[in-house]
């Protein structure tokens, strides 16, 4: 019997498994070994988007193991998410069915907002856009976000990288409420404030880079790599990573930690046989820098960009 993550309720009554995979700059075949790995080993709760170029190595994946009968579709929770091109609320549809084709699905379990900024279309193969912003408010986007939900593409809708402010307005002016909001987060980036803020309004916080995309050569971050870091890992038996991952499990985030390493994605999701005392939780608020490894400073001029914001 494989063990599985347990799931949060999410504020439309759905579950969601409390750690997933994350494919950020998986490639190609990386994303499609990644994920039928990742599936054998327990996880139910695959991250992707369409500006990961992995939608279909990711839904190639899902569709061999549900022939395979190691799951079926009603187990595996999927996420995607809207690219910027995609923002003018006639191209929103279009672009979540064109998410659905690559995958070979019906439906996402979630389909986020990647950013609160828009980018100008040219075409779809156009994935990253060129930093040609426009000035698409988020609301509209939104508002054609919600019929995905009416017209059952979506099962639930969210955003990611938005600030505390922005998550609000939508809030204020919605049909269909956020779900989740999905950010950096760490342990040299905390998020507590907008942890705090996402609980107040019935948001789960999925984190991005949750082990902050470790640099080995340069034994950074500290989290990883320092003498605390590997006492409490020897303490537990587990290595630094999973101490990390199990601290923000902790905190009430939901990980999303990439890999395409066989053994790390097994490692990474082997962090519920075991809990951080309180005492080891609070140290861990030491590794707090404040700086992102995600900026995008290259949209920082404009309206809204969202990390000037304190949170």
């Amino acid at each position: 019997m494989t063990n599985l993550a347990p799931t949060v309720q999410l504020s439309n009554g759905r579950e969601m498994p409390i750690f997933g995979l994350g494919t950020w700059k998986s490639f190609e075949s990386d994303a499609y070994h990644s994920t039928r790995h990742a599936l054998d080993v327990g996880y139910r709760h695959i991250d992707t988007a369409f500006v990961y170029e992995n939608e279909a190595e990711v839904g190639q994946a899902i569709a061999e193991k549900i022939a395979e009968g190691v799951i079926s579709r009603d187990d595996v929770f999927v996420t995607t998410k809207l690219g910027g091109i995609h923002h003018d609320t006639d191209l929103v549809e279009r672009a979540c069915r064109l998410s659905l084709s690559n995958l070979g699905l019906d439906y996402v379990d979630l389909y986020l907002m990647h950013m609160p900024v828009g980018q100008k279309f040219h075409n779809d193969s156009n994935v990253h856009g060129t930093l040609e912003l426009t000035d698409v408010d988020y609301l509209d986007t939104w508002a054609a976000m919600e019929k995905l939900v009416d017209l059952g593409l979506a099962r639930s809708i969210g955003l990611s990288n938005f600030n505390a402010a922005q998550t609000e307005r939508v809030l204020a002016n919605c049909r269909i409420r956020p779900v989740v909001n999905q950010v950096e987060c760490h342990p040299g980036f905390q998020q507590r404030q907008l942890r705090e803020h996402a609980k107040r309004h019935g948001l789960v916080i999925c984190a991005y880079c949750p082990l902050a995309r470790p640099q080995p050569a340069r034994q950074w971050p500290p989290f990883i790599y320092d003498e605390h870091a590997q006492q409490l890992a020897k303490k537990y038996g587990k290595t630094t990573a999973q101490i990390c991952l199990r601290y923000l499990v902790q905190l009430g985030v939901v990980p999303l930690p990439k890999s395409s390493n066989k053994s790390r994605i097994a490692e990474n999701f082997q962090v519920f046989d075991f809990e951080l005392s309180p005492e080891d939780v609070r140290s861990m608020e030491q590794y707090h820098t404040g700086q992102r490894t995600v900026p995008f400073s290259g949209m920082a001029g404009h309206k809204f960009y969202p990390f000037h914001d304190e949170f």
